[in-house]
């Protein structure tokens, strides 16, 4: 496991900025022990200091993986975050939205949340905001990508397009092998 260069921070955590806002240094300042991201074959690890200090003496050929894996980067650079993220996404959350019952398994499956599946959604979210999906039950599900604002959404009809998909609890089934 290495370190990310410059380039590859940069563009990491301008993704996470857009999730989860200023609550990025919370991942890294921790009150219980400090963590780190680092990078394992284009894949990017959040694994505790002590963890990754121990893991040195594995050759990197026999580690497979360590920590929490948040994603990956692309052949063109580009990052793309892993549902396996989700539970740190939703915990520093800074847009949520809530999704009714009846489009759960919409979602689940893959397909983007339209008004009529909206239960809530935080008071003042922008349009092309990373926000988080929750069932009504304060359960996260996955995370996407508004399409409106809050203001533009009281007015839209029932099938207007509200998130787009970007990641669901579904794809631990649909992705097992890869995963």
């Amino acid at each position: 496991m290495r370190p990310m260069t410059e380039e590859e921070s940069k563009t990491f955590f301008e993704k996470l900025i857009k999730f989860i806002g200023k609550n990025v240094t919370l991942l890294i300042q921790r009150k219980d022990e400090p963590y780190c991201f680092r990078i394992q074959k284009n894949k990017v690890y959040y694994v505790s200091e002590e963890l990754m200090k121990r893991s040195q003496n594995i050759p990197r050929e026999g580690l497979c993986s360590l920590g929490t894996c948040f994603g990956r980067f692309t052949k063109t650079g580009k990052f793309k975050l892993n549902i396996t993220c989700l539970d740190y996404l939703a915990q520093y959350a800074k847009y949520k939205v809530w999704v009714k019952p009846s489009s759960e398994m919409s979602w689940m499956y893959g397909n983007n949340l339209l008004k009529a599946g909206l239960g809530r959604i935080t008071e003042d979210t922008p349009a092309n905001q990373g926000v988080v999906l929750f069932s009504m039950n304060d359960v996260p599900i996955g995370f996407g990508v508004t399409s409106k604002s809050t203001h533009e959404c009281r007015k839209l009809d029932p099938q207007a397009l509200v998130v787009y998909h970007y990641g669901d609890v579904g794809e631990y089934l649909r992705d097992e092998d890869i995963m």
